[in-house]
């Protein structure tokens, strides 16, 4: 699985082909790490919120919940909302190999 931040081009699957924007510490082996770094995401860049007894966004645990099973069905994640400073925030977990696009192989091998 590979994180992005801010992929706006294409589906999340085309990530893959940017090789040079690949890292060590945002590729792993391991759903429940990649949530982690979705949740860290969140976690610095909150969104806004609305009136109190009105919900804008899914909870973070709902969120957590339903990109572990997500991921654990080979299939992308993406979080996307606006910030408390009006800013947008999008992150992306890319499986690898992806289930959309099957022949582009991952940047960097989880193995080791």
């Amino acid at each position: 699985m590979l994180g992005t931040i801010d992929g706006r081009e294409g589906g999340t699957g085309h990530w893959l082909m940017k090789r040079s924007q690949a890292s060590r510490d945002r590729t792993w082996a391991d759903a429940p790490i990649a949530v982690e770094w979705l949740t860290k995401h969140y976690s610095e860049n909150p969104p806004i919120q609305q009136a109190a007894d009105s919900r804008t966004y899914l909870g973070l645990e709902e969120k957590r919940g339903q990109a572990l099973r997500t991921l654990a069905g080979g299939n992308d994640v993406s979080w996307v909302h606006y910030t408390r400073s009006g800013n947008v925030l999008s992150v992306s977990v890319v499986c690898c190999p992806n289930r959309h696009h099957p022949e582009l192989g991952c940047p960097l091998d989880t193995t080791t």
